[in-house]
C-alpha cells in the first residue's frame, strides 16, 4: 500500500477538500482536521500541516497538490537520503540512529563494497566496510546512550517517539544536501510518525516515506542501517569495556545473565548505565540474583 506525505498549501488543502467534499469521514483522531474516504484512497490532513495519503491510488490523488509521481516511481536514479536506526530491540547498548545522503553516481561504488541489507551482513563485514562508507557518503548518526535513554524514556518519550526526535535528517538537511526523496525504514505507522513529530521543535518541509523492509530497497538506506549497526556495537564494546563485561547484543536469556552480574557487582546504577531498564529483562536479572 502505498503511503505519501505531503506539506501543501492552506489553499491547496481547502481545494482539495471542497472537491471531495463528499468523502469526508469524521475521524476520533483530534490531530486530523479532515479525513476523507475516497476509492482506494484515504486522506488524512493534520492540524501540524501535513497531508498524509494512503492506499493504491494515493499517487493519483497526490498528484491534485503537484506531486510528481515520476519522482517515487524511477527507483533511486536521484538524489536521496535514507535513514535507519539499531538497538531499539537490544537490552544492552545505546540506540544509534543515522541519515545518509546517496547520489546515483556513488551506487556502482556501493554495490561493488557489497553494500546491502545489514541483516544478511555479518557484524565482521559490517565493521569493515563502516569505516569507508563514513569517509566517502554525506551522513549524520546520532548515537542516544542507555543512560540518557533511560532519562527520556517514560518522562516524555516512549520507545517508538524517542526515534522520531532523533534529528538525523533534520540535521543531514542542515548540512546542505537536496534530496529528490526521503525514505525512512519503517518503525511505525504513518499516522503515528506524524503525531509524535508535531512534539518535535526541529521541523523541515521535505515530504518523507516510511517504507517497511526499506534497507532492503535503497542503498541510501543500506548505508545508514551498516553505519548505524557499526555504530552500536561499537558503543556496547565501550559500555562493556568499562564495567569488565562482554555484553551481549538482543534481549534474550544470555542478557539477563550478564544483568544479573553486573546487578550485583554495581547495583542499579551500573545496570542503567549500559542497559534500557524498561526491557523485561531487568526484572528477569533481578529473580536471577533472588534463586
Amino acid at each position: 500500500m502505498a503511503s505519501i506525505t505531503l506539506t501543501p498549501s492552506e489553499k491547496e488543502i481547502q481545494a482539495f477538500v471542497q472537491k471531495h467534499e463528499h468523502a469526508l469521514t469524521p475521524s476520533k483522531n483530534p490531530y486530523i482536521r479532515y479525513f476523507l474516504k475516497l476509492p482506494q484512497a484515504s486522506v488524512s490532513v493534520y492540524t501540524s500541516g501535513k497531508v498524509l495519503l494512503q492506499g493504491e491510488a494515493a499517487e493519483n490523488y497526490a498528484s491534485l497538490f503537484g506531486y510528481q509521481v515520476a519522482q517515487v516511481t524511477s527507483g533511486q536514479d536521484f538524489p536521496l537520503i535514507g535513514t535507519d536506526e539499531v538497538g531499539n530491540g537490544s537490552y544492552f547498548g545505546g540506540l544509534s540512529v543515522v541519515a545518509s545522503f546517496v547520489t546515483p553516481d556513488q551506487h556502482d561504488f556501493l554495490r561493488r563494497l557489497g553494500v546491502g541489507d545489514s541483516k544478511t551482513l555479518t557484524d565482521q563485514k559490517i565493521r569493515q566496510i563502516a569505516p569507508l562508507l563514513k569517509e566517502k557518503i554525506q551522513h549524520q548518526a546520532l548515537l542516544l546512550s542507555p543512560s540518557k535513554y533511560n532519562e527520556v524514556i517514560g518522562e516524555r518519550y516512549n520507545a517508538v517517539s524517542v526515534k522520531v526526535a532523533l534529528h538525523a535528517i533534520f540535521l543531514l538537511l542542515q548540512k546542505g544536501v537536496e534530496p529528490e526523496k526521503i525514505v525512512i525504514d519503517a518503525f511505525t505507522s504513518s499516522q503515528n510518525y506524524e503525531k509524535y513529530l508535531k512534539n518535535e521543535a526541529n521541523h523541515f518541509p521535505n515530504p518523507v516515506t516510511l517504507e517497511e523492509k526499506a534497507e532492503g530497497k535503497y542503498l541510501a538506506v543500506a548505508v545508514s542501517s551498516i553505519i548505524a549497526r557499526d555504530l552500536f556495537l561499537e558503543n556496547l564494546e565501550n559500555l562493556g569495556r568499562e564495567l569488565g563485561y562482554q555484553l551481549p547484543s538482543g534481549a534474550g536469556a544470555a542478557s539477563d545473565k550478564v544483568a544479573s552480574q553486573i546487578l550485583q557487582a554495581y547495583g542499579m546504577n551500573g545496570l542503567g548505565f549500559c542497559a534500557k531498564l524498561h526491557f523485561k529483562n531487568t526484572e528477569k536479572a533481578k529473580q536471577l540474583l533472588e534463586r
